[in-house]
């Protein structure tokens, strides 16, 4: 699954945006499962994390920074000459990450601050061609728990809202914030925001340092998920240590079987936190793309021995998975 790209066809519809192109490989099945990754994972800079992706022979990117800057600080004509490069090199842009609700917010913090973020972050998605926007759901600031949940229903109802007025979806992930660390919580989120622009992003890793399991969550959560991050873990709580996929205990395997025999399609977007780990101030210094790419190497290792054989009419295509015998 690392070697050379197959031919593609391209089914963007005619006029869509810069960006916005869909590939597939020849044949009658589209491709259900795409592998990608959050770029600064591997290298700061653009050439970097392309170069990443391109040892693993990936075509999606999930842009969480660029240079050092949050994508939603990027000035426009930045964005637009990444797009361009991201254009000519046949990539997608699976989704943006967002610093909204996240581990360095409070539920008590100013809301104005998000929205504002996420009107950068809709101009910013429209020119990249993705519609995805990572979120969470606020760490709480010594509220009671009947407090905390109200206030962040009410600030994700907003933020949806403003995220469908914008033709943007929004991920919620299973990590800092009132919502992050309980299958309830999360199925509670999407039920009161009731919201098609509110959805989950499930991050299989992130129950080993917040302390549950990931693929009972999973097991829960899963008609609402529409995106998925991958890393693996052992240890727990301020003892753990990351590791490549498949070495830990967060039961990646057993996660990513339960997908494919659902049927699930979307992206697959490594994050392995070898080397860059945002909320403990560490980032990548281009030195550890071959990090990433062991990483995405394990990955590929994995779905091959402990996924496809247990996965009938499935089977691996360069960039992914894809089940076969027509469309999913």
């Amino acid at each position: 699954m690392t070697g050379p790209t197959a031919r593609t066809v391209d089914t963007t519809p005619p006029g869509a945006p810069l960006g916005r192109r869909r590939l597939r490989p020849p044949g009658d099945a589209l491709a259900a499962i795409s592998f990608g990754g959050i770029g600064d994972e591997a290298a700061p800079d653009l050439p970097g994390q392309l170069d990443a992706l391109n040892e693993l022979g990936w075509h999606e990117l999930e842009l969480r920074t660029v240079d050092g800057k949050w994508i939603a600080e990027l000035p426009l004509d930045r964005v637009r000459r990444i797009a361009e490069t991201l254009a000519a090199r046949g990539t997608r842009v699976a989704g943006l990450a967002s610093r909204i609700g996240n581990w360095a917010s409070r539920i008590t913090d100013d809301l104005d601050r998000d929205l504002t973020e996420l009107s950068a972050l809709a101009v910013r998605a429209a020119l990249l061609g993705t519609d995805r926007i990572r979120v969470m759901s606020y760490p709480n600031a010594g509220l009671s728990e009947a407090d905390w949940r109200r206030r962040a229903l009410e600030r994700l109802t907003r933020l949806a809202e403003r995220a469908g007025h914008s033709g943007l979806t929004l991920l919620h992930e299973n990590c800092s914030g009132w919502a992050g660390a309980s299958a309830e919580r999360q199925l509670d989120l999407v039920a009161s925001v009731d919201s098609p622009a509110l959805r989950l992003l499930f991050d299989a890793g992130n129950g080993v340092p917040h302390g549950y399991d990931g693929y009972l969550m999973l097991r829960e959560v899963v008609d609402h998920v529409a995106h998925v991050h991958i890393k693996d873990a052992v240890g727990g709580g301020n003892r753990t240590e990351y590791v490549l996929p498949g070495a830990g205990v967060a039961r990646l395997a057993e996660s990513l079987r339960f997908l494919v025999d659902r049927g699930w399609s979307g992206s697959w977007s490594l994050e392995p936190h070898l080397a860059t780990r945002p909320h403990q101030g560490l980032a990548a210094d281009g030195a550890a793309v071959s990090g990433f790419v062991a990483a995405g190497r394990a990955l590929s290792t994995l779905v091959e021995e402990k996924i496809l054989p247990f996965a009938a009419g499935w089977r691996a295509v360069p960039g992914g998975l894809e089940r076969t015998g027509g469309v999913v």
